[in-house]
Parts: structure tokens; C-alpha cells; sequence
């Protein structure tokens, strides 16, 4: 009798700890979200300062194709820029090759992150990638968006293990919300990979 009482009680312990682990994943995450929240408000209170850097002069200036340039060259197009995705401790996780409005992330080759782990499926495809879609979706259907801007994405894996994710119509504002989330995400698989 005792032994059986203490058997459940062991059971509920551990059924509260796997419930605490999953709430501190979900509270890091809504703290990035959170994070990235008050650097967008930061950001366009101070909009009109942004619009003359030059920095912004060189993201608006590739929409359109130099006038003296005959033919546009396509295919010997490089990645604008390689964002390295690194654990707390420095050690690289994975690229994220950024081009035109499309994010490519691919994994270091020594990195396998099962697509099944959390928080993979539940963190970064549900409440961050489809709630962007859900979002454009919904501007598609007001006609504040053509439906080809909307943001799609695209899982490549080999079996369950990613081999690159490939996210397309990334809005400016939300490429660091998107770097912070699959950075994180990330991360928590790796440490769940090395502690197995």
C-alpha cells in the first residue's frame, strides 16, 4: 500500500517537472517575442532618423534593377549576408543566409536537430511561423497584402533530421524576431541533444 502510494506520488513528480520544463520554455520564448516587441516600438519612434541612414538607403535600393545594367544577373546572385547562430557558450549552431526578403537556415553539418524535438514543431512552426502566416493571411483577405508577399515557409529534412529551413516575404521588422525565435529554438534542441 505504501509502496504503491509512493510509486504515484514519484509519477506525479515527474508529470510536474516535465510541465515546468515546457512552461520555462514557453515563458523564454514569449520573453524573446517580448524583447523584440519593445525593439520594433524603439525602432519606429525613432523612424525618421532610420529613413536617412544609409543603411536604409541600401535596402530600398536593390527593389529595382540598375538603369545602365542591360540584363539582370540572377544566377551569380550571393547571399547579402550570413548571420552565424551560436549558443550562449559561442559555439555555432547553424547560418541563416539572408537575400532579398528570404531567410535561409542551414545547419553546421557536425548539428543534427530532429525536427521532432521540442520546441521545434511546438514553439518555432506553431506560435511563431504559422501566427506570422495566420497574420498575412488575414491581410491577404482585407487586400492589404497581394497573396505572392505573404510569408510562406519551407522545411527540408532528411528523414527528421532538418537539413535547412527556408523562410520567404520576410518583412523587415520581422527578420529579427525570426533570428532571435530559430536561434533559441536552436539552441534548446542542442542542449536536449547533448544531454540524451
Amino acid at each position: 500500500m505504501e509502496e504503491e502510494k509512493l510509486r504515484k506520488i514519484a509519477e506525479l513528480r515527474e508529470i510536474l517537472e516535465e510541465r515546468i520544463r515546457s512552461l520555462e520554455a514557453e515563458i523564454e520564448g514569449l520573453r524573446l517575442i517580448l524583447e523584440f516587441v519593445n525593439s520594433f516600438l524603439l525602432e519606429r519612434s525613432f523612424k525618421r532618423v532610420e529613413e536617412i541612414t544609409p543603411a536604409k538607403i541600401s535596402e530600398a535600393a536593390p527593389t529595382a534593377p540598375p538603369p545602365t545594367s542591360p540584363t539582370p544577373a540572377p544566377a551569380i546572385r550571393e547571399p547579402i549576408r550570413v548571420i552565424p547562430l551560436k549558443t550562449s557558450s559561442g559555439e555555432l549552431l547553424a547560418n541563416i543566409y539572408v537575400e532579398d526578403r528570404s531567410l535561409r537556415v542551414v545547419p553546421e553539418p557536425d548539428k543534427k536537430f530532429d525536427v521532432n524535438t521540442p520546441p521545434f514543431e511546438p514553439f518555432l512552426i506553431e506560435k511563431v511561423l504559422n501566427r506570422m502566416r495566420e497574420v498575412d493571411q488575414e491581410s491577404v483577405r482585407r487586400g492589404e497584402l497581394m497573396p505572392e508577399e505573404a510569408i510562406s515557409f519551407e522545411i527540408r529534412k532528411d528523414g527528421s533530421i532538418l537539413k535547412e529551413m527556408i523562410i520567404r516575404n520576410v518583412a523587415s521588422q520581422r527578420e529579427r524576431e525570426l533570428r532571435s525565435a530559430i536561434r533559441w529554438t536552436l539552441e534548446k534542441m542542442y542542449e536536449k541533444t547533448r544531454v540524451s
